[in-house]
């Protein structure tokens, strides 16, 4: 066994309606807190679902401030008109209620609040010096596993995202409450929970920190959400399959966040950033397509998270194999997500393009079990359109 580290969130609370008491949570843990920034976006703002997480706070004793500036893909401006809010307010504690992006920000707000150093001196790996404001996660959508990573993508120009990796980016505490996704539309679940399962298969595939407890985290993670995702979708208000879907989604998060994902996620970041496609999406779009090229190089891996997607799964190691790919297309039909390049608006004459921009994720492409080159991008960008 290869010697490895593991790091993770402190704290988690798993239970629908928690959401609810997170005034009693937060004083439990951070008895000496007296204001909180919490932190969404608008769409979320207009819900209503932050009202009551917001009154539990009150109630506790703790002043609320609200930022629901939050974009997708948040840009640095957002990041850095944020941190401003947030040092006018002089918070004492961050909560990240929303999506990955919300989630995304609260983490850099919680870093840069009281720091001296410019965000431009955070980005990269183990850049960011000192300690951090207090820091809850809230999300509210099973798929980017933010709330337990300590990893945040800011949008640094027209198209291209650069990430800050940081200890101090894990929160202490994650609240999982599937109450506040029950209003998800069924593509959006989709799209979601496809993009949790994709980070469960990339750690088990990643080629230089995969270990026994990451493992061990994607095989539950992928049980799980191949077990709910058609069931939420389909079942909208099905608060067990959406409890279940949070967790699996959590759970390939911390996975992740110590075994890092790769080649997919280095193709579908260019969608996303030039095309402005969700993240989600961007990834399934791509992921039976560079699961296929990684077939010389993880066939081992794939046929064992097959019979986690299909029991029925038998044969040689590369049946087995191809049985993961052909469920997870299965799963992307079943949902009714995009499942082509063109359906999402992009064209043959972009390819070029979206390869040149992949090779530039020299991070994650190192994970990939299987080494690429930008002819490769392309032909697996060709075989996705």
């Amino acid at each position: 066994m290869n010697p490895f580290t593991f790091s993770t969130v402190a704290h988690l609370v798993s239970e629908a309606g928690s959401a609810s008491q997170l005034g009693q949570h937060v004083s439990l843990r951070f008895p000496a807190v007296r204001r909180a920034l919490v932190v969404t976006d608008p769409g979320f703002l207009r819900t209503g679902l932050v009202d009551a997480p917001a009154a539990s706070l009150r109630t506790a004793g703790i002043e609320v401030h609200i930022y629901s500036g939050v974009v997708a893909d948040p840009p640095e401006a957002v990041v850095l008109g944020a941190v401003e809010f947030a040092r006018s307010s002089d918070v004492d504690i961050v909560i990240g209620l929303g999506g990955g992006s919300s989630m995304d920000v609260a983490k850099l707000i919680a870093v840069l609040a009281r720091s001296e150093q410019d965000i431009s001196q955070i980005y990269g790996i183990g850049n960011v010096k000192g300690a951090r404001l207090p820091l809850v996660q809230i999300p509210t959508t099973a798929g980017t596993g933010s709330e337990v990573t300590n990893i945040a993508i800011v949008t640094t120009g027209a198209t291209t995202k650069t990430g800050v990796v940081a200890p101090q980016l894990y929160a202490d505490l994650a609240i999982l409450d599937a109450s506040l996704t029950l209003g998800l539309p069924p593509k959006v679940t989709a799209a979601t929970g496809i993009d949790a399962m994709v980070h469960a298969i990339e750690a088990f595939t990643s080629k230089h920190k995969k270990n026994p407890l990451s493992d061990m985290l994607a095989r539950h993670a992928l049980t799980l959400l191949s077990a709910n995702l058609v069931t939420a979708c389909e079942e909208g208000s099905n608060l067990a399959a959406r409890q279940a879907m949070l967790l699996g989604a959590y759970l390939a998060g911390q996975a992740f966040s110590n075994a890092p994902v790769a080649a997919v996620h280095a193709l579908a970041y260019p969608i996303g950033g030039i095309f402005h496609v969700p993240h989600g999406l961007s990834n399934s779009l791509v992921l039976p397509h560079v699961l296929r090229f990684n077939l010389p190089a993880a066939a081992e891996h794939y046929a064992e998270l097959a019979s986690l997607i299909n029991p029925l799964a038998h044969g040689s190691t590369e049946a087995r194999a191809e049985a993961l790919i052909a469920a997870m297309q299965q799963i992307a039909a079943v949902t009714g997500i995009e499942t082509t390049l063109r359906q999402v608006g992009i064209l043959e004459t972009d390819l070029d393009r979206l390869a040149d921009d992949a090779m530039l994720q020299t991070r994650l492409l190192g994970n990939n079990p299987r080494e690429l080159t930008r002819a490769d991008a392309r032909a697996i960008y060709a075989a996705a359109f």
